[in-house]
């Protein structure tokens, strides 16, 4: 996310908008390239605001980019599971769970939410990988399921502690949903799927519309005194102090679910009968262990360390790298995630972080940085 943040203001001719993109430019959005679109990293608030606004009342954050589909048939929710690790067979209608994509070598090509509807799946996939993901979805289902690629919808994520009371004053029936649960509602006549989750360490909505309708939801949801515009800084502030994984940098093709500590996707069945990509070395690093780790990170002082910084012990031996790091509007101060041996993994573990050709003291910590806020 970093990269999109230092680019140009502009909107050359080949990037693509969202349905929402006259909005953002009429509030003043500074607008930037990020996964072939042209989207807002801030508005004149500025990124400190819009994350603090976040965590104390509700944003509204465009994710239009990200990519949308159904996965349809009697044998859907079988097929799917043989690309990623999650048992989505056991699993209600109505519910959804977030999970990866696996290559053979037990790698992440992409982290994904699927949620089980009455005949398959309603999959929300990462905007800079969508094409691939849903032609390697497609490809791994052939025959047993049909993907439907959404191009005509919009996705809103309304994120914060009174985002309940928002919805719930516009749409009454979202006031009983929980984390990790999806319903369709209408609201001012506009068809929506809600799902109450989000990637801030917050509750909230994450909200599909038709794209024609888009722009008159989002005003809705802006006239709504609780809520205010947040941008891509926000958003990849808010998701880093919650200790939330961004695909391309804290987890990739070479980083395994056990190594990202994120080994719960593993769901208990698929751990006892396997049958998904990687299978056998996935279930062997829960047995035994891996060599590298991801975990948290606090630097001592006020200097951020970014991602590809160097991480070594205390003895200069290099011991891993820093996948993203920054500034914590809410920790009022620099944090990181990253990768290290897993001999120097547990909390407390002092290392220090190579900045500018020297050496940052900084200790190994546990994630998240902020309490999460969720439904439960």
């Amino acid at each position: 996310m970093s990269a999109a943040t230092n680019s140009e203001d502009t909107n050359p001719q080949d990037l693509l908008i969202t349905p929402l993109d006259g909005l953002h430019r009429a509030l003043g959005a500074k607008m930037v390239p990020f996964a072939g679109y042209a989207m807002p990293v801030q508005y004149p608030a500025g990124i400190l605001k819009e994350h603090l606004h976040t965590r104390a009342s509700a944003s509204l954050f465009d994710v239009s980019h990200m990519g949308q589909g159904f996965l349809r048939g009697a044998d859907a929710i079988q097929a799917f599971e043989t690309l990623v690790p999650g048992d989505y067979q056991a699993m209600q209608v109505g519910k959804t769970r977030y999970t990866v994509l696996l290559n053979d070598q037990g790698g992440i090509l992409d982290d994904l939410m699927a949620t089980r509807i009455a005949d398959g799946l309603y999959l929300v996939v990462n905007a800079a990988c969508k094409d691939q993901d849903f032609a390697h979805i497609e490809a791994g289902t052939k025959g047993r399921a049909t993907l439907e690629v959404l191009t005509d919808r919009a996705l809103l994520a309304l994120q914060g502690p009174k985002a309940g009371d928002v919805l719930a004053r516009l749409a009454p029936e979202t006031a009983a949903m929980t984390f990790m649960t999806f319903k369709e509602v209408t609201i001012n006549g506009i068809d929506c799927f809600v799902t109450r989750s989000g990637y801030t360490g917050e509750d909230g909505f994450e909200i599909s519309v038709p794209s024609a309708q888009a722009e008159a939801f989002a005003k809705l949801l802006l006239d709504q005194p609780e809520v205010e515009p947040a941008g891509l800084g926000a958003r990849d502030s808010l998701r880093l102090e919650a200790g939330l994984c961004l695909y391309g940098h804290d987890i990739t093709t070479e980083t395994t679910p056990v190594e990202a500590d994120i080994k719960w996707v593993v769901n208990k069945r698929r751990r006892e009968e396997g049958g998904f990509p990687g299978a056998d070395i996935i279930l062997a690093q829960l047995q035994n262990g891996t060599e590298q780790q991801r975990v948290g990170i606090l630097p001592e002082g006020r200097a951020p360390a970014r991602d590809g910084t160097e991480v070594q012990d205390l003895e200069g031996h290099a011991i891993g790298t820093i996948t993203s790091g920054g500034f914590g509007p809410s920790v009022g101060g620099p944090i990181a995630m990253g990768y290290v041996q897993s001999a120097f993994a547990a909390p407390g573990t002092p290392v220090n972080l190579i900045v500018r050709n020297k050496p940052l003291a900084a200790k190994i910590v546990k994630m998240p940085f902020t309490d999460k806020s969720y439904k439960v």
